[in-house]
């Protein structure tokens, strides 16, 4: 933002710097909830009765909710304020929150899960849009994003940390408390902290549109993970096919509209295609990270919580290269920044290929730090290239649309990647699977590794060992096949930014004879 008197860009205090901490918070109570059900939900289904039909729906509903609602939220703000919006979500938060840790039913914790998603998807755009208004000089508005982005990605990683500490000392709803302070903090200081943005000549939600987005996004997401969990079976791809459909009919109906719910004109910018697309492929890979973690605790033998602390420098190293990222790309074009990132992530994925089953945990360690810190910078300075792309008054949905395809990038990246990894497993491991076992025996065995690890509990220790030797080697192979895939993807990931991107001036730089300038945004313009 420039002054309209002076034309000088205006720097943010310590009332905006609070103002992000109020909005980071929420972002990360979001990636929290994601990851801490995973703990919880042997409790749940002991207490509440839950059969496996309905523990898969306590996991998977808020994810789909949230996916489902977020281009809709995203512009819905834009339209009614994006304060306004976010206190709105927060308030819904606390509520389904509250609803969801006194649960007395399935049916009910399900229905305050689904509530939970929807408020959640006001939060992501929302705050991303708010922090584009906040602010004005554009070196502070991208290390904001670099540490909003920071708390919303590496709450993944404290979420079973923290939840494994609430489970110990409280019951299974106190999970769902840990948001309640956070979102009253938010209800009090956000109307004080934060400024209020809408557009005054957004016109009316289309609902017939929204009903679309709907129809495009769920069917979609709940075909990949289907597929992810139970392979190619005809109900998921029809309801993949039946979202391609639809999303061919949400595309044409925005063409047509004065006021659409997503602006395709969005797209024309190049910035905003790469960033996007950078965004989707690198969010793909996060499948390797579950297979790391399945091989320090299936192949390695580690406790969950040992697991963890051997992922937890992946984990620092990701957080350090969010936050640096901006700062460093005050010097150097973004271009270079991500695509030699991009180098370093493609070295950690090779250094996983080296892997062993009884060796080479320098390697798994090394690699995942290399892969981490090489990828950072790409989803630090993605919310600025794609916010800083689209007009004020479409911040909001694109905010929504990177997150929106994040999302599907990650179911998309289990799908895919997973079954690769799976397949690569069943096929090594058959060999391995002694042929006098029973068929559940055999075919528990060639699902998973932990699968392959159970039922070798229960087999005489010549045998067992024989199995799970066979199984750990699979399984390490398929890893290397997954990481060998993400190592391919990061490679065409780097042609993608390097040539798209290549425009764009270090951070802070004038702006003026750039492709993707900063739109400004005018005193007065806020409504």
């Amino acid at each position: 933002m420039k002054s309209a008197m002076h034309g000088i860009e205006m720097k943010a205090g310590i009332r905006e710097w609070t103002g992000l901490a109020v909005l980071a918070l929420p972002a990360l109570l979001v990636s929290i909830d994601l990851s801490v059900m995973i703990l919880a939900l042997p409790h749940i289904g002991a207490d509440l009765g839950a059969d496996s039909a309905q523990q898969l729906w306590i996991i998977d509903i808020y994810g789909f909710m949230l996916a489902g609602f977020l281009i809709t939220m995203g512009t819905l703000g834009d339209r009614i304020g994006r304060r306004k919006l976010l206190l709105i979500g927060g308030s819904a938060f606390v509520i389904a929150s509250i609803m969801a840790a006194f649960s007395r039913s399935a049916e009910m914790l399900i229905a305050a899960r689904a509530l939970l998603g929807i408020a959640g998807a006001t939060v992501s755009p929302s705050t991303l849009a708010l922090i584009s208004n906040i602010f004005c000089d554009h070196k502070q508005r991208s290390l904001a994003f670099g540490i909003w982005l920071t708390c919303s990605m590496d709450g993944m990683a404290l979420g079973p940390v923290v939840g494994g500490l609430m489970l110990d000392h409280f019951w299974w709803g106190s999970v769902f408390l840990l948001g309640v302070p956070v979102m009253l903090l938010l209800l009090i200081t956000g109307p004080m902290l934060l400024p209020e943005y809408r557009h005054p000549e957004s016109g009316r939600l289309d609902l017939t549109s929204v009903v679309l987005s709907l129809g495009t996004i769920l069917p979609v997401i709940y075909g990949l993970k289907e597929i992810a969990k139970y392979g190619l079976q005809i109900v998921p791809v029809l309801s993949i096919l039946a979202g391609v459909v639809l999303g061919t009919v949400f595309v044409s109906r925005q063409r047509r509209l004065t006021n659409p719910l997503l602006d395709l004109h969005l797209f024309a910018s190049p910035g905003f295609n790469a960033a996007l697309g950078g965004m989707f492929g690198i969010t793909l890979t996060g499948a390797t990270m579950l297979f790391i973690a399945q091989h320090l605790q299936f192949v390695q033998g580690m406790s969950p919580f040992r697991a963890g602390l051997y992922m937890l420098p992946g984990v620092i190293a990701s957080m350090a290269g969010m936050l640096l990222s901006p700062l460093i790309a005050r010097r150097i074009r973004p271009a270079r920044l991500i695509g030699t990132g991009l180098l370093v992530s493609t070295a950690g994925c090779y250094l996983l290929t080296q892997v062993g089953v009884e060796s080479g945990l320098t390697f798994l360690v090394l690699g995942y730090i290399c892969f981490s810190i090489g990828a950072a910078p790409l989803p630090s300075l993605s919310s600025d290239l794609v916010i800083g792309s689209a007009p004020p008054e479409k911040a909001g949905s694109a905010a929504a649309m990177l997150q929106t395809s994040g999302e599907l990038a990650f179911a998309l990246g289990i799908a895919v990647l997973g079954s690769i990894g799976t397949v690569v497993y069943r096929n090594q491991v058959a060999n391995s699977i002694p042929a006098d076992l029973p068929a559940s025996a055999i075919q528990a065995s060639q699902d998973s590794l932990a699968g392959a690890t159970a039922i070798a509990e229960g087999l005489t220790q010549q045998v067992g060992k024989a199995l799970l030797t066979g199984a750990r080697e699979a399984f390490t192979v398929g890893m290397h096949t997954v990481a060998a895939a993400s190592g391919a993807i990061m490679l065409a990931i780097i042609v993608l930014v390097v040539t798209r991107l290549r425009h764009v001036r270090p951070i802070g730089e004038t702006q003026s004879n750039q492709a993707d300038s900063i739109p400004e945004v005018v005193p007065g313009a806020a409504k």
